[in-house]
């Protein structure tokens, strides 16, 4: 049996969770931490944060914001590592990026909490998936936070297993 579907004011409530659960995890980890690169080519927490940031303004509140300005448009993909790159987010101040995070993240909860019913079926066509709907993307949102806060504790759990020592035999088959 599917779910029902989260309705805007569920959404929104969901989007301010996911930025306080961020700012309670990134303010407590040590800069060492924050930067930490579990492995060759994968982002560090800041990175990660940086790419919710760019989510924010290219994925979700942009094209919702574009969708409901016309009918059926094309979206746009980006290039989400080489925008990372040119971030350079893991030489930033977290402060600074969960703040820039956080103005964007407040705007975009606004903008969910006012969708109207007959805003959620209406959608633009990306040029790697099809048709998206404003549904769509409330729903990709709420998994694509939760998939990016995963990441964020798992860098944390990597960066402190080599330190376990014994303690790494609690956690193995």
């Amino acid at each position: 049996m599917t779910p029902q579907p989260l309705q805007p004011p569920a959404v929104a409530a969901l989007l301010q969770s996911a930025a306080a659960t961020i700012h309670a995890e990134l303010a407590a980890l040590p800069v060492l931490v924050l930067e930490f690169h579990p492995a060759e080519g994968e982002w560090c927490v800041k990175e990660v944060l940086g790419h919710l940031i760019e989510t924010e303004r290219r994925g979700f509140s942009g094209r919702i914001r574009i969708i409901l300005e016309s009918d059926t448009p094309a979206l746009e993909g980006w290039d989400q590592d080489a925008v990372a790159r040119a971030r350079n987010d893991c030489r930033r101040d977290w402060a600074s990026l969960y703040q820039e995070f956080i103005q964007l993240r407040s705007v975009s909860v606004a903008q969910v909490a006012r969708l109207a019913p007959a805003d959620l079926p209406r959608g633009g066509t990306h040029p790697k998936v099809g048709l998206l709907t404003v549904s769509d993307l409330l729903h990709e949102w709420v998994h694509h936070d939760r998939n990016h806060i995963r990441q964020m504790l798992a860098n944390v759990q990597a960066h402190a297993w080599p330190h376990m020592g014994n303690a790494q035999r609690f956690s193995q088959p």
